[in-house]
């Protein structure tokens, strides 16, 4: 029983009968789960029915939408915004808008799941698969999870070590992210409209810091709106087609889906209300709209930076400026002709020897306030996946503690033995990880949403069932692409490795040992690490 105004503003008592969930596998109703996340529910103020919008409501409604567009302005999409920028101009901005916009509407598909069912995705799974299927997807989940993890220690990581002027060693920023995300985590402790007001507070950082450098830079406005409305790329070639590629990659993350549709439960809706859950779609679609709008203004910032800075640069410019300047860090770019690659650690380099110390600075705080808000939503899809198609009640100190470890593990591997550029380098694996991943979160998503005997009136029509079939479709078979092109990038590399360096045993006269060399073959003759000819 649940108490409920009537019209006239008199309380009466009322049955509060839910849609019945129906399982193939169990053909009863199914009782709503009660979710062991949020301790408390945003109450709905009570206007006018009958009226259109309400501000009052919107911003009853406001916080899982930004939550759920932290996962677009990850350390990974930041990496990818600045390639596009450094690699195709501004021409790849209309790729940017377009990846942006099926985000949304995936998105929405996500929020209708969890507001019209009163389940998340990953509950909805578990009670319609079968055991084995269901642990092969939730082992898929788990992996993009964590994939997307292991980007955001990273780019913590490298924010912390830019902060400090290379102070803070890599491997030692892997393991501070361990504890700031404890404490991070246990905010919503003090409230969850704390928690929400928090990321808002992370976005408006990233917002301001990159918002800065697109001033400082001050790229060219026009070309900046061709590139995002005129969909074409005159005098692109592989590169910038496979650049292209990468964003969709990067901007559609599989457990953002996930996260979002349980996020939308934070809201006291009455379920057994058309109208009340009709109207909570409407105002749950116009706040995505709008955190995504500002994160795609995030990332525009970010590509036109690098557009219009870095764009046809080459090594060797970059190189003479950082000598001009001062810079520490000139040795990280050859004295070539080739074309500047950049990555988030390249990227704050670069910015520091052309605008200053002070664009450095401002560019890794920027980082660490993607990196830091990504992992701790991260954490939360982590623990919404692993409760919804396990039905395992984890605390969150344990459920941090286990995906953190798994995590950091390779992550520091690589800090300590390898420099920065092995690994920002694993960033593009991690994409193609991700990439791997977003059928097991698109096809669930859209099959549940087309089910009459789940979504009830709310289910999608036969516009949204071909449409969305489709743009899944094309979604998918571009990320398969993309990573088809990463894995022949990979064995073009080992190859040319291969070709390039041999491994030649010396006899040590002196020694009696027998001491392997690496000597360079490209040029003329052979020619040891040392410098010696033969």
């Amino acid at each position: 029983m649940k108490t409920e105004r009537d019209g006239d503003g008199v309380l009466e008592e009322s049955s509060s009968q839910e849609p019945e969930l129906y399982s193939p596998a169990s053909p009863g109703p199914q009782q709503e789960p009660i979710s062991t996340y949020f301790e408390e529910k945003v109450p709905i103020p009570e206007d006018d029915m009958t009226k259109l919008f309400s501000f009052r409501k919107l911003w009853a409604f406001t916080g899982p939408g930004f939550l759920m567009s932290i996962a677009y302005l990850d350390p990974g999409n930041i990496e990818s915004d600045l390639q596009s920028g450094a690699r195709a101009g501004f021409k790849l901005l209309w790729v940017l808008l377009g990846a942006t916009i099926i985000g949304l509407l995936l998105q929405r598909l996500a929020a209708r799941l969890g507001v019209v069912t009163g389940m998340h995705l990953a509950e909805v799974c578990n009670r319609h698969y079968p055991t084995v299927p269901r642990i092969i997807l939730w082992l898929m989940v788990e992996l993009a999870i964590i994939g997307s993890d292991m980007q955001e220690v990273i780019g913590c990581a490298i924010a912390l070590n830019l902060l400090s002027v290379g102070r803070i060693p890599l491997w030692a920023g892997v393991l501070i992210t361990i504890i700031d995300t404890f404490v991070f985590l246990f905010l919503d402790k003090y409230g969850l409209r704390k928690l929400e007001a928090f990321f808002g507070f992370l976005i408006t950082i990233m917002a301001l810091s990159f918002g800065y450098e697109y001033v400082r830079v001050a790229p060219d406005q026009a070309e900046v709106l061709k590139g995002m409305f005129v969909p074409y790329c005159s005098g692109c070639g592989p590169t910038q087609l496979e650049q292209a590629v990468g964003i969709v990659g990067a901007v559609i993350m599989p457990h953002n889906i996930y996260l979002h549709s349980a996020l939308v439960k934070s809201r006291d809706i009455n379920r057994a209300n058309k109208k009340e859950v009709k109207e909570a779609n409407k105002y749950y679609f116009i706040e995505s709209s709008i955190a995504l709008f500002i994160s795609f203004l995030i990332n525009v910032f970010v590509v036109a930076v690098f557009a219009e800075a870095f764009y046809g640069k080459t090594n060797m410019e970059v190189s003479l400026q950082c000598n001009e300047t001062g810079s520490a860090h000139s040795e990280l770019f050859p004295a070539n002709n080739e074309t500047l690659e950049v990555d988030i650690y390249k990227g704050g380099v670069v910015l520091g020897c052309f605008f200053g110390p002070a664009a450095l600075y401002i560019w890794a705080i920027g980082i660490l306030a993607a990196g830091q808000s990504s992992t701790m939503t991260g954490t939360y899809s982590g623990q919404f996946v692993m409760e919804g198609f396990l039905n395992l009640r984890w605390s969150r100190f344990a459920r941090v503690l286990l995906t953190r470890s798994i995590a950091i593990f390779p992550t520091l591997l690589v800090a300590v033995f390898q420099d920065v550029q092995h690994l920002t380098g694993m960033n593009d694996f991690l994409n193609v990880l991700q990439s791997m991943q977003l059928p097991f979160a698109l096809i669930p998503i859209l099959t549940f949403t087309s089910l009459t005997s789940l979504m009830n009136d709310f289910a999608n029509g036969l516009v949204w069932k071909i449409g969305g079939g489709l743009l899944i479709l094309v979604v998918c078979a571009i990320n398969m692409y993309f990573v088809v092109v990463y894995v022949t990038a990979l064995n073009s590399t080992v190859l040319r490795e291969r070709e390039r360096v041999c491994v030649c045993v010396r006899l040590n006269v002196h020694t009696k040992i027998v001491k392997p060399e690496i000597f360079d073959i490209v040029g003329t003759g052979l020619q040891s690490p040392q410098g010696k000819k033969y």
